[in-house]
């Protein structure tokens, strides 16, 4: 039998630049009023307690502090960013062995404890270890989701609306598959505040915007590891969009951003996680979105699919 979760009370598992952020931006966000940092380096997790506590007298009630595995199973979420650094021209997907063998000695953990909360995946490759969750975990499949590709969106829409001169709110789009190199901006189906992309791009004067919009694509996709060779990490862009998506839950929002979660047949995609629009709330994934592919970005989610399957595959679990 699962454990009564505490709905206020969220768990971060690794408290290195990811995970320290991540604390930072919940502290802030109001959402939780416990919070409980566990790292491989208690004194870590204590220090990154303790230092995030102080600003609590300028946000809202919260405790704060430095535990173990006995100390999240009743967490309402728990969110995992433990695992090796990307480093300068490393791809996310070279961190899978690593990152796997570090997820083999966290999970059970969490599981062996009948958590009965949702399981956020944030370490990279996040769409293979939210595959290594699920599988390690037992849990089902709705609650354990991985933050996917909800960064990339949000850096595209930013892009977009720098491009355009407009509100990066106003742009609707999503970037879809990996959260990686084989990920794809659905350029087709996006719009500005319900004008299509391509109607917009004229009225802001751009006659030929095909090569522009996939320069933007490309750079978006690049994006990591360029801040990564200029300051060793990313983790603002990521700790914001966790916020984005525990708040997405705790509300019982059902928004939709493109989580990483388990496909059934949709574009014809079985048996991995990936990232595509999802309906988010209190269970975690409700259910994925159809949302509209043209030809060739349906050919190019279904070989970012196999990619990762291919990966996913060689694993012992």
């Amino acid at each position: 039998m699962s454990n009564v979760i505490k709905s206020r009370k969220a768990a971060v598992i690794g408290c290195g630049f990811v995970g320290s952020a991540t604390a930072f931006t919940l502290m802030q966000s109001k959402l939780f009023s416990e919070l409980v940092l566990l790292d491989v380096n208690r004194e870590k997790a204590d220090g990154e307690a303790i230092d995030i506590s102080h600003g609590v007298p300028f946000a809202a009630p919260m405790k704060i502090y430095a535990g173990d595995y006995d100390d999240v199973a009743d967490a309402a979420i728990i969110i995992v960013t433990a695992g090796a650094n990307q480093k300068p021209d490393e791809t996310r997907l070279d961190l899978v062995h690593r990152n796997v063998e570090i997820y083999k000695s966290i999970i059970p953990e969490i599981a062996s404890r009948n958590f009965g909360g949702i399981l956020l995946i944030v370490s990279n490759p996040v769409d293979i270890l939210t595959y290594v969750a699920l599988r390690l975990s037992g849990l089902p499949e709705n609650r354990v989701i991985g933050s996917g590709t909800v960064l990339d969106t949000a850096r595209m829409k930013y892009a977009l609306g720098e491009h355009l001169r407009v509100d990066s709110r106003s742009v609707h789009s999503y970037i879809v598959g990996e959260h990686g190199d084989s990920e794809i901006a659905v350029l087709s189906s996006t719009n500005i505040s319900g004008i299509p992309l391509d109607t917009f791009c004229e009225m802001r004067g751009y006659d030929n915007p095909k090569m522009e919009l996939d320069e933007i694509a490309e750079s978006v996709k690049n994006s990591a590891y360029d801040i990564i060779a200029k300051k060793q990490a990313t983790y603002y862009g990521i700790a914001m969009s966790v916020r984005r998506i525990c708040a997405c839950i705790i509300r019982n929002e059902r928004s939709i951003l493109p989580v990483s979660s388990m496909m059934h047949g949709e574009y014809g995609i079985r048996d991995i996680t990936l990232s595509m629009p999802a309906v988010l709330g209190l269970d975690g994934v409700e259910t994925h979105v159809p949302i509209s592919l043209n030809e060739d970005e349906t050919t190019r989610l279904i070989q970012s699919a196999e990619i990762l399957k291919g990966i996913a595959e060689g694993l012992e679990l």
